[in-house]
C-alpha cells in the first residue's frame, strides 16, 4: 500500500484574504520573505502540494508546510516574523513601510526631493531613523544621475560600425578616433596653493584670471594608443583640415585611415568633404548622436583633464599649450591602447545595448 504521508490541514481562503495576499506577492515594495510566503500560500490553496510547490518556487518543502501550518493557525498574522528576544521594536513595520512608500511616490511640499530632516517632521521618526531606513533600503534622495538617449535613427547601424572598428579592423589600415578638446582655458589662480600636508588636503583658491583658451586636436590610434595632436586657438573647418592633413602626413602612404569622429558641424564641412574626395584614402565614421561615449579619444581627454586640466596654473596660452604638448610626448612614450571589455547587454532602447567599459590602467603619470 503507497504511503501517503501526514494529512495535510485543509487550506481555503478568504476572498479578502486572497486579495491580501495577492496585494503582498505583487508588490514590489513588500519584503522579499513575505512575498515568498505569500506566494507558498496562494499556491496551497489551489490543492498542490508542498513538494509541488515547493519545486514551483524553489523553496524547500520544510519550508512550505512550516507556512502552510502557521497560515491554517494564525491566518494572515501567522506569516509575520514572531517576536524575537531582546529590546522590543519601537519603528513598526507599517511605520517602515509608509515611510519607503512616501519616499519612492512623493516629494514633500516647496521641494523636489526628501532629506531626512523633511521625511522626519513627516513621519514622526527621528532623522536617525530615517537614514538607517533609507540605507536598509538603498534608498538615496539627495541624489541624482542624468542620462540622455540617442535619437539617431541609424544609432544600431552606426554602432556596429564603429564598435567593428574596434574589434575587427581593416587590414592594411590604421584607425584613428578624432576629436578636439576645445576651449582650453589658461588659468592663473589668484593666490599660490598651499600644499597638501598630513591630515590636510591641498587647498587651492577658487578665484583665477583667464589669459585665454585653446583647442587641442588629438587622434588616438586604437591599435597602440599612440596619440597624433596639434593645438589651435579656434576648431573651425579651416584648423581641422590643417590636422587631417597632418594625419595623412605621419601615417605611411601603404595604409589607408579610418577616422572616428562625432557630429560637430566641422567635421561635416564642405570643405572637409572637398578634403576627402581629394585623399580617398582616408574614410570618416560619424558616431551616433549624444554618443560620444563611443569615440575612444573622450577617454584620453578624460585623462588629460584629470592629470593636467583640472589644477592648471598658466599665466598664458602659450604656456598652456607647450605643457598640453609636453604631456602627449610623455604619453607616447608608454603609450596603452584601450580595450573594450563589456559585452553588449539586451535592453528596451538600442543605444543601451553598447555599453561598454575601458580596462583599468595606470593613471599615476607625471
Amino acid at each position: 500500500m503507497a504511503r501517503t504521508g501526514r494529512p495535510k490541514a485543509v487550506l481555503e481562503l478568504s476572498e479578502q484574504e486572497r486579495e491580501e495576499l495577492t496585494r503582498w506577492a505583487r508588490r514590489a515594495k513588500t519584503s522579499q520573505a513575505l512575498t515568498l510566503r505569500s506566494k507558498i500560500i496562494l499556491a496551497c490553496a489551489t490543492g498542490s502540494t508542498n513538494a509541488s510547490v515547493s519545486a514551483q518556487l524553489g523553496c524547500t518543502a520544510t519550508t512550505v508546510g512550516k507556512w502552510r501550518a502557521r497560515f491554517v493557525a494564525d491566518r494572515l498574522d501567522g506569516l509575520f516574523d514572531e517576536p524575537r528576544s531582546g529590546r522590543p521594536a519601537t519603528v513598526t513595520d507599517q511605520q517602515v513601510e509608509d515611510l519607503v512608500v512616501a519616499t519612492l511616490e512623493s516629494v514633500p511640499d516647496n521641494a523636489t526631493h526628501w532629506t531626512r530632516s523633511k521625511m522626519a517632521r513627516r513621519s514622526g521618526l527621528s532623522a536617525s531613523t530615517v537614514g538607517r531606513i533609507w540605507r536598509a533600503f538603498g534608498l538615496q534622495p539627495h541624489r541624482t544621475e542624468t542620462f540622455k538617449p540617442s535619437t539617431d535613427p541609424l544609432f544600431v547601424e552606426k554602432a556596429y560600425d564603429i564598435v567593428g572598428l574596434y574589434l575587427d579592423p581593416p587590414e592594411s589600415a590604421v584607425v584613428f578616433c578624432v576629436d578636439e578638446k576645445s576651449q582650453a582655458q589658461a588659468l592663473a589662480r589668484s593666490q599660490p596653493a598651499f600644499p597638501m600636508m598630513p591630515g590636510t588636503a591641498e587647498t587651492r583658491t577658487h578665484s583665477y584670471v583667464r589669459h585665454g583658451t585653446t583647442s587641442l586636436f588629438a587622434a588616438f590610434n586604437i591599435a597602440d594608443g599612440t596619440v597624433i595632436s596639434s593645438t589651435h586657438r579656434k576648431h573651425r573647418a579651416i584648423e581641422f583640415t590643417t590636422f587631417l592633413t597632418t594625419i595623412d602626413a605621419e601615417v605611411p602612404a601603404d595604409l589607408d585611415i579610418h577616422l572616428v569622429c562625432d557630429n560637430y558641424g566641422t567635421h561635416k564641412h564642405p570643405s572637409i568633404k572637398r578634403w576627402l574626395v581629394a585623399h580617398p584614402r582616408v574614410t570618416m565614421h560619424f558616431t551616433p548622436t549624444y554618443s560620444s561615449w563611443l569615440n575612444q579619444v573622450e577617454r584620453f581627454f578624460a585623462y588629460i583633464t584629470a592629470d593636467l586640466l583640472r589644477r592648471s596654473d598658466h599665466r598664458s596660452v602659450h604656456a598652456l599649450e607647450a605643457d598640453l604638448r609636453a604631456w602627449t610626448k610623455t604619453w607616447n612614450t608608454d603609450p596603452k591602447p584601450f580595450i573594450w571589455t563589456k559585452p553588449p547587454k539586451t535592453s528596451s532602447h538600442p543605444s543601451e545595448d553598447f555599453s561598454f567599459e575601458l580596462p583599468a590602467r595606470d593613471t599615476s603619470r607625471g
